[in-house]
């Protein structure tokens, strides 16, 4: 590993991972491949609950694909790049523990498309502008960008952002359901601590993550299926839930009017 994508254990169950390309963290084959790692290397581990996402500095979370990078390969080498991107975005996506992108700075382009494979996006405010504004460029956003945007705001005011290019303020972001809420920080650090805490709040003993992941699980993968695939898969989802010890505890807790003590398990 080459120190592109930094992988932390922080107290409290959480993954943090920092895209660490300076000065604007954009991504290349290289740090698709560590962030893969990462993803799978936080998805195995029984003490992380929650992955958090952010870029390295004060600036940028992501900028997106490495441009210089782009010019120098062959097509057929961009292709599997793009395909390789898409695949990791996909496992982010699908591993059922609760993903937070915190938007420290500046997410455009491609650093917009990783921050929609996550389940949450929280940013700082001033922090900087977000959007897609490949079309700039001559092409289309193409990590999921298409897909996942549209998904999230529907296909009018998807098509709009896109193919105006347009760079935002988080505020605004926030207004169209494309930000789950902005957060007051003076500085990335103090946002860092702020998001940290509000992923606490998604892990245990507070919370059962095991199922905000199934949640997570019947939520993306429910969506894309038939309405009767998706009940299918909800209830097997559910069958599972009920046979872990949180679920015991969780009605166990109800019954004795106390607070539960999740696990996770």
């Amino acid at each position: 590993m080459s120190g592109l994508v930094q992988y932390e254990k922080v107290a409290g169950g959480i993954a943090l991972l920092t895209l660490s390309d300076p000065p604007a963290n954009t991504y290349s084959y290289d740090m698709m491949r560590e962030l893969d790692a990462r993803v799978l290397e936080a998805r195995m581990d029984d003490d992380v609950h929650v992955l958090v996402l952010r870029g390295a500095g004060e600036r940028f979370f992501c900028a997106g694909a490495d441009i210089r990078m782009l010019q120098s390969v062959t097509p057929r080498f961009k292709y599997y790049f793009c395909l390789h991107a898409n695949e990791t975005l996909v496992r982010l996506e699908q591993t059922p523990k609760l993903v937070i992108a915190a938007l420290n700075g500046h997410c455009v382009g491609g650093g917009l498309e990783v921050a929609m494979a996550a389940d949450l996006r929280l940013a700082r405010r001033g922090g900087g502008k977000i959007g897609l504004p490949e079309v700039s460029l001559g092409v289309l956003p193409g990590t999921g960008g298409t897909q996942r945007l549209v998904r999230l705001l529907g296909k009018a005011r998807a098509l709009e952002l896109m193919a105006t290019g347009r760079l935002f303020e988080f505020e605004e972001a926030a207004a169209l359901g494309l930000v789950n809420e902005v957060l007051e920080a003076a500085d990335a650090g103090a946002f860092l601590d702020r998001v940290l805490a509000r992923a606490r709040e998604f892990a245990p003993p507070g919370r059962a993550s095991r199922a905000v992941g199934l949640i997570k699980r019947a939520v993306h993968s429910g969506a894309e299926a038939a309405f009767a695939e998706g009940l299918a898969l909800e209830r097997e989802l559910q069958q599972q839930l009920f046979e872990s010890e949180d679920a015991r505890e969780g009605l166990a807790a109800h019954l004795e009017k106390r607070k539960p003590e999740f696990k996770g398990r």
